[in-house]
């Protein structure tokens, strides 16, 4: 278990099928869709070779391409900056290139089972991603209001944090059906993940993370939300999540995404970038040896500044050269604030609603920063304590949270010096890198008084804000209480045929259209969601014994709330 504060997860029989990301607000099997001998479906022969544009070389992006590429049709990808969006893996400038820090998503967990499809359809290996108290991790320290813990294992920790442990566990069986909804989830029980989903959907569409914690009798106790809030379950500290949805919380716990972490060997932008080289073998129209990046001469086309509907119920799209094509579909995988503000569009392109919706999307604020080191000099132990001299480290202090990761004891290493979120973030929005890292190493050197960090630091920090990069403005989408009409609106986006013949054409994907934002496998589902989508518009089918997420809407459509 890598909870710090373990959850009701841990009750859950060890023989239960393994959880996936399967609902609970669409339970469609997105893993099986992917694995079938059929593939994804087909387009008449009369339209291979048609255009289409992809906005966006995320994830989300290239998977769309890669698939829409399969089965005939050519891929246009747009992109501002760089092939992997948030999957984005850097160097240290002078250092070995087998360190790299990752600036995004660094972290995945088994029931991402989509985007473990195209892991290992691309070859990439895996490893224990060393969160609090994992299996992965030595030791952790906890450190709040100047006291320190060092732990091995949660029991190490002072009865408080198991007591803390057990309010969480009851607050969720009491306020949210866990086991029932854990089990119904493993099983792909749809019938019952839809009926328990449903009520509670409507009993807390209005209601804060923090609210639901009040709300229980387990977590009456301030300093129990307190200490809740600052070391968490999973990966850390909660308590920037407070002031968003309940039900954002639920569906991460549900199907387990903040625990058994993995981490992608040689960093996670690998993904993105062996897709758009990576030549199929089982692709139509197109002849054996193409892939995304032959298709486009190598790269993508630049940033698009302009989106029109024209003459026929086209997409008209304008890039930064200039350069202006219309096409019969597109697919837009980037963040929704840019189509409110870097991307000029027209009017015509959605519904008012869905306009509504993007304007509505609330973003998480993000930052890191990372150090090379010369060794992982924090497994060396402590002469008097017998304890490592370093740990990964959970405080209340500006860093929030510390990791340590290593290749091994004789090679350079990393530490992740402060990985926080929202207004925590925020706080190191002015400062430059040096700047951060001075600020990080004074807050880990009143942690570890006898520790000279900087002593093993080989070479230059690096860190990203997301809020502040031009093409992201935000780390990722996080709905707030009353959200989830714009989140129902954004994400059945793709199934076209239920609106007015003038507001088609243009599919949204990515992140923030899933269900379940900040995590890839969102971005993977969102895909296959727009790639059915075109496929549709182009009159094509899915194989009978293969249905697509648009074939079976109907029975697994996410709960529909009162608009009035």
């Amino acid at each position: 278990m890598t909870s710090t504060v373990p959850n009701a997860v841990q009750h859950t029989d060890a023989a239960a099928p393994p959880i996936t990301m399967f609902g609970p607000d669409f339970p469609y099997a997105y893993d099986d869709f992917l694995a079938h001998p059929a593939g994804l479906g087909q387009i008449p022969a009369t339209e291979h070779g048609q255009e289409v544009a992809v906005i966006g070389g995320g994830l989300s992006g290239v998977i769309a391409a890669y698939e829409l590429m399969k089965m005939g049709l050519k891929p246009v990808v747009y992109e501002a900056d760089q092939i992997g969006g948030r999957l984005r893996t850097v160097g240290f400038d002078g250092c070995d290139p087998s360190l790299t820090a990752e600036m995004g998503a660094m972290r995945f967990p088994p029931s991402s089972t989509a985007l473990q499809h195209y892991i290992d359809l691309v070859g990439l290996e895996t490893r224990a991603f060393p969160n609090p108290l994992s299996p992965a991790t030595p030791s952790t320290v906890v450190d709040l209001k100047g006291e320190s813990h060092y732990a091995e294992t949660i029991d190490d920790l002072p009865q408080v944090y198991r007591d803390v442990a057990s309010a969480w566990n009851a607050c969720l069986e009491e306020g949210a059906d866990f086991s029932d909804m854990n089990r119904a989830l493993r099983e792909r029980d749809v019938p019952r993940i839809r009926e328990i989903w449903a009520k509670l959907v409507e009993q807390l569409d209005n209601q804060t993370f923090y609210g639901f914690l009040c709300a229980s009798d387990a977590f009456k106790s301030f300093r129990h939300r307190e200490i809740f809030g600052q070391v968490g379950f999973g990966t850390g500290g909660w308590d920037t999540d407070f002031p968003n949805s309940i039900l954002e919380i639920l569906r991460v716990v549900y199907t387990e995404a903040d625990d058994h972490h993995r981490g992608i060997v040689g960093g996670s932008q690998q993904l993105p970038l062996r897709l758009w080289d990576r030549e199929p073998q089982k692709i139509v129209h197109w002849p054996l040896g193409t892939s995304l990046a032959s298709l486009h001469g190598g790269e993508p086309r630049g940033a698009v500044t302009r989106l029109t509907r024209t003459a026929g119920n086209r997409i008209t799209v304008t890039d930064a050269t200039g350069d202006i094509r219309t096409f019969r579909a597109a697919v837009f995988t980037g963040q929704s604030w840019l189509l409110l503000s870097k991307i000029d569009c027209d009017d015509a392109l959605f519904p008012i609603d869905h306009w509504t919706a993007m304007e509505r999307t609330h973003y998480m604020e993000s930052s890191k920063l990372f150090v090379p080191v010369d060794r992982p000099f924090w497994l060396d132990k402590d002469e008097l304590t017998g304890r490592d001299t370093m740990s990964m480290t959970l405080t209340d202090r500006m860093t929030r949270g510390t990791y340590l990761l290593d290749d091994g004891p004789d090679k350079p290493a990393v530490i992740c010096l402060s990985y926080t979120w929202c207004d925590d973030s925020l706080k190191w929005l002015p400062l430059s890198p040096k700047e951060r890292m001075e600020v990080m190493l004074k807050s880990l050197g009143e942690i570890y008084p006898n520790v000279d960090i900087r002593s093993h630091i080989i070479g230059n920090p690096v860190t990203v804000s997301w809020e502040n990069e031009p093409y992201f403005m935000g780390a990722f989408k996080a709905n707030l209480p009353g959200h989830y009409r714009y989140q129902r609106r954004l994400f059945t986006h793709f199934m076209q045929d239920r609106l007015p013949a003038d507001k088609r054409g243009l599919f949204l994907a990515g992140d923030d259209i899933s269900w379940t934002a900040g995590w890839a496998e969102g971005a993977v589902q969102t895909a296959l969601n727009a790639v059915w989508g075109v496929m549709h518009q182009f009159g094509g089918v899915t194989d009978p014994t293969n249905p697509g997420p648009g074939d079976v809407y109907d029975e697994i459509a996410p709960v529909e709330l009162p608009e009035d």
